[in-house]
């Protein structure tokens, strides 16, 4: 199961076997985290590394197989090195012995693409420095500067976090902040948690606790509540500036506080942080236009162990054949993996919040649909608009300049 630790800012390493990725990884994070091995093609599978990078600070490294192995087996290794682009939020392209030709063509051609910035290093300058025709051949791709590099030497340390620092968008070092526009110092907020067996034992979901956690940040009095004890707490008195529930709890909870009160949910809150909330917010309706027959893709971010109380598998599914009174066909797909058939195939595709990747995930995973024209929602949007309160739900975000 993903981890909130995979928040952090993901770069992957790319480049032909042999031209140093595993070396220059072991230098850049001063540990001996890849094995180094003169035999092509020792890097397989994509392999994420938990690191900290001098004067980067905390960062996922993806270490990638080679762009030119070869085989049946090389070809598969090839795909998901070139998978990992839609997960990652900085690029380092490696070349050596001034080899440069289609397999970086075809990566520059994949980073321009999915707008993913990059760097580009010509390792081993020790044995081969950079030619100048070889330095006009990459001009001729990209206006990205290639800079001579020996991760053996150690002056090289330095010089190469210093690129990485200037190459890496500032705003994956941006802290989440999921209620800003929402609220003021003081104010109350009220937090719905409904416990099911999809919880951890003793903990709570990491949407709650980063909600917890946000509330706080913006010196807000929190209060939380199980959906059971919401009525005793509205018995109070008390009138609370927002109130936050899980979506599979809307129906209940928006009975129970008032209009006056704005009202969203955890999953909402997320996809307004995330991206695509107004592509959410044009595609949510198309729920009442399903046909028998259609086709609908849920994406969950993360990976668990499946029980009869799953949301993604069990619930929606089954809220939206009551809702839409039509024999729907159902595909769930977790974590980052491939889907299984054509974006095309579907009729819509429904993603969850999205708490456990980084917005840059998040947005390419919905991309293929949105490029497509499949119209897209969020677990907590689609439930609203099931149960009657979409426009409520969304109302606090709309007005908002942060609105992605």
């Amino acid at each position: 199961m993903q981890k909130g630790k995979d928040l952090k800012p993901h770069i992957g390493i790319f480049g032909r076997r042999n031209n140093g990725k595993s070396s220059f990884i072991n230098r850049i994070t001063g540990q001996d985290v890849a094995i180094v091995s003169e035999v092509a093609g020792t890097t397989t599978d994509p392999v994420k590394k938990s690191v900290e990078i001098f004067g980067v600070g905390p960062a996922i490294i993806v270490d990638t197989a080679g762009v030119d192995d070869v085989g049946e087996l090389g070809s598969k290794r090839v795909q998901k090195t070139m998978d990992v682009l839609n997960h990652i939020d900085l690029a380092v392209l490696l070349l050596s012995e001034n080899n440069f030709g289609s397999f970086e063509q075809k990566l520059i051609t994949e980073f321009n693409r999915l707008e993913v910035p990059y760097v580009i290093f010509h390792n081993k300058a020790d044995q081969q420095s950079l030619l100048d025709e070889t330095r006009k051949v990459i001009a001729r791709e990209t206006l990205v500067e290639t800079f001579d590099i020996s991760v053996l030497e150690p002056g090289s340390l330095e010089f190469v976090t210093e690129k990485i620092k200037k190459a890496i968008p500032q705003s994956v070092y941006m802290k989440p902040a999921l209620f800003d526009g929402l609220l003021k110092p003081k104010d109350l907020v009220l937090l719905i948690t409904p416990i099911d067996s999809e919880a951890p034992e003793g903990r709570m979901i990491l949407p709650q606790v980063m909600a917890w956690r946000d509330v706080l940040d913006h010196h807000c009095v929190c209060v939380t509540v199980r959906e059971t004890e919401l009525k005793d707490f509205m018995g109070l008195g008390l009138k609370p500036a927002l109130a936050v529930t899980d979506s599979q709890a809307f129906g209940l909870v928006s009975k129970l506080i008032p209009n006056e009160i704005p009202l969203t949910g955890f999953s909402i809150v997320f996809a307004r942080m995330r991206a695509n909330f107004d592509k959410y917010i044009e595609g949510t309706p198309k729920l009442s236009e399903l046909q028998n027959g259609d086709r609908v893709l849920l994406l969950e971010s993360c990976t668990h162990h499946v029980s009869c109380e799953d949301i993604g598998r069990y619930k929606l599914p089954s809220w939206i054949q009551s809702f839409s009174g039509k024999e729907i066909e159902f595909d769930v797909v977790a974590g980052l993996d491939q889907l299984k058939r054509p974006v095309t195939d579907y009729a819509m595709v429904i993603q969850c919040g999205g708490c456990v990747v980084t917005q840059k995930q998040l947005k390419n995973r919905l991309k293929p649909a949105i490029d497509s024209g499949v119209p897209v929602s969020n677990y907590g949007m689609a439930i609203a608009y099931m149960n009657g309160i979409f426009e409520r739900a969304i109302r606090p975000f709309i007005n908002l300049n942060s609105v992605k």
